[in-house]
């Protein structure tokens, strides 16, 4: 369909994250956001962290369609750090970010985003993988940043689009992705369901 046409579907958002609004925003993308689905986020044994987020992204997506109008696009998203081979996820208090930040102090790690669209039973999914290299800094510095509070809520305790960009030292990659939502991905999935962007 056109760009404008009143007929092309309205894409729903199943995720409760700014971050993820902000950037389909961006790119005019004409969207509701659902509320956030209600899945265990727990990884499997031995399951790799590819894995692991592919299958986030799909069960969001899933889950998001109930809250949306039959047959609507329903988009769904997970990102995880990886140090390691090991997913860091959001800390549960201020001594595991601290922890995190000093793991991931002058090292390059994985941030692996996911992308699920779902209309109907057809689903497409696309991935990508950046690598973050973080300067090496004094753990005082760490210990500043966590006072902010920004990475309070963030995979790896740390925001890259916000504060937390002092701390990296080069993105290759997807800098998209790392905040959340891989863009180009996502943009060829709205394109196979028919959503528009440029709104």
């Amino acid at each position: 369909m056109a760009a404008g046409d009143p007929r092309a579907p309205r894409l729903y958002l199943a995720s409760g994250s700014p971050r993820r609004a902000e950037l389909l925003a961006q790119i005019g993308v004409p969207f509701s956001v659902l509320r956030a689905p209600g899945i265990d986020e727990t990884p499997f044994d031995g399951e790799a962290p590819r894995d692991y987020v592919e299958r986030m992204a799909r069960e969001k997506a899933a889950a998001g369609q109930s809250g949306a109008p039959p047959g609507a696009p329903v988009l769904g998203a997970d990102t995880a750090v990886v140090l390691d081979d090991r997913i860091l996820g959001k800390p549960a208090d201020d001594r595991q970010a601290l922890a995190m930040l000093e793991a991931l102090n002058g090292r390059e790690h994985r941030v692996i985003s996911a992308v699920c669209l779902r209309v109907g039973e057809a689903h497409r999914l696309a991935t990508s993988e950046t690598g973050v290299c973080w300067r090496r800094v004094p753990t005082e510095r760490l210990r500043a940043y966590l006072a902010t509070g920004e990475g309070r809520d963030k995979a790896g305790a740390y925001g890259i689009q916000g504060l937390g960009a002092a701390l990296v030292a080069s993105v290759t990659g997807s800098y998209s992705g790392v905040v959340g939502l891989p863009l180009a991905e996502t943009v060829s999935l709205l394109e196979w369901a028919g959503v528009p962007y440029w709104q």
